[in-house]
């Protein structure tokens, strides 16, 4: 186990036995971690939009599950960053979480720690390799269909830039499967 987190612990997730689609993301930021509620933030005005789902359809729980690889805020770098998702927490209940929703037919990985989680990547790959795969990931027969998607935050902006094709070819298509879904 790691130090000791440096505040209170506040697990935010949003798991669901109906839900057909699963958000995993990193670990809440601070500003979930005061809310209690996952992407309140604006990472996940972005991704709503991605998604084009109102808040209501995006936090409707019987519909779509919301889990971290992390489940509570991990504190800030040096430098006043996010340290990244605490190392004992998907072991120790992923597992057990996801044996719970087996009607998940969609895993969206946002991220690399959550594709590096969910996601058969071997530890060289990149997020843009990974991303890239999105159509055969979103057609493969096996269910829980795992998606990769970059993290929404603004970090990201140039990656965006680079890769046009996310936002053109990659993101129409998996709006309709997860209209499709819900």
């Amino acid at each position: 186990m790691g130090q000791p987190l440096p505040h209170e612990p506040r697990p935010v997730l949003r798991p669901s036995t109906t839900a057909r689609i699963c958000i995993v993301s990193q670990a809440p930021g601070v500003r979930v971690h005061a809310s209690g509620t996952p992407f309140t933030d604006p990472s996940g005005d972005r991704l709503r939009a991605w998604l084009q789902l109102t808040p209501k359809e995006f936090y409707d729980q019987r519909r779509m599950a919301i889990v971290g690889v992390g489940f509570c805020f991990p504190g800030h770098d040096a430098a006043g960053g996010d340290l990244p998702p605490r190392r004992e927490c998907a072991p120790a209940w992923h597992d057990r979480l996801f044996a719970a929703m087996p009607q998940l037919e969609l895993i969206l990985a946002v991220g690399s720690y959550a594709q590096h989680w969910h996601m058969d990547v071997s530890s060289g790959s990149s997020m843009s390799a990974i991303v890239a795969r999105w159509r055969e990931l979103l057609d493969a027969d096996t269910r829980p269909r795992r998606v990769a998607l970059p993290h929404p935050s603004w970090r990201n902006n140039a990656w965006l830039t680079a890769n046009p094709w996310f936002e053109a070819e990659m993101l129409p298509r998996l709006r309709q499967e997860v209209r499709r879904l819900l």
